[in-house]
């Protein structure tokens, strides 16, 4: 499979100041990239450098011509004012499609069968006319997900996508994205949940005591992976 994205010996942070150095990665097309490590290992900072809002220290990350950098799906952490948008569903899925409005001032009906297609994709078609607000967490989180779909070609960014979630809706959650990534679409998910990295991951990258970045039988196998293992309260 022909890579995406790609990163050697970078080193990220703030003010001349490295949270992460000198790490090097290779995202293909189709990869189920799960990111783990610690609070302020710099989980954060990677993923807004994948997406061009913060440049690295030392080094380069390095885009395919098969994707632009604004077409990159992106579903950042719950956060109060996500949850009091005053919309409806359908007009926030449909502001995915912003970044294809160029010099337009109007959404087009492409535009829109997009956002009609991935609401009915997540099974939500028929919220689309409900408030936001008033959704629950986990329809919340369906529709924000449908949202970065309205934006992404092949990479789908989620930056800790289940929290607050009860057990069952994770599930649920966690079904989608691997019927996504079963479709093609290449999936880079940072989370503190031991669960996809074990059931449906291929690669993973591991921020903070050390660093990793390679498949995933290879990391819980290593003397990192298996600590992850320990804390995490998996001891299988």
């Amino acid at each position: 499979m022909s890579v995406l994205i790609k990163g050697e010996h970078i080193d990220l942070g703030y003010e001349g100041e490295a949270i992460v150095k000198d790490i090097s990665f290779s995202i293909s097309e189709g990869d189920y990239l799960c990111i783990l490590g610690e609070n302020g290992a710099g989980k954060s900072t990677l993923v807004k450098a994948i997406l061009s809002l913060h440049a690295p220290l030392k080094g380069e990350i390095e885009f395919s011509p098969q994707i632009r950098k604004n077409e990159i799906g992106y579903l950042p952490q719950q956060s109060s004012a996500q949850k009091s948008f005053p919309a409806s569903v359908e007009e926030v899925v449909l502001s995915g499609r912003v970044n294809s409005l160029s010099h337009k001032f109007f959404y087009t009906k492409e535009d829109r069968k997009i956002a009609l297609s991935n609401l009915s994709r997540l099974g939500i078609e028929n919220l689309r006319r409900k408030s936001f607000s008033e959704l629950s967490g986990g329809q919340m989180q369906r529709v924000l997900l449908a949202r970065a779909l309205c934006a992404c070609k092949k990479l789908l960014l989620l930056d800790e996508p289940v929290t607050g979630l009860d057990p069952h809706t994770t599930s649920e959650f966690y079904r989608m994205v691997d019927d996504l990534n079963d479709d093609g679409l290449t999936i880079i998910m940072v989370t503190h949940d031991i669960h996809p990295a074990l059931n449906s991951t291929d690669h993973v990258m591991y921020l903070g005591r050390g660093y990793f970045y390679g498949r995933k039988d290879d990391y819980f196998k290593s003397e990192m992976g298996m600590r992850f293992l320990k804390e995490a309260g998996h001891h299988d």
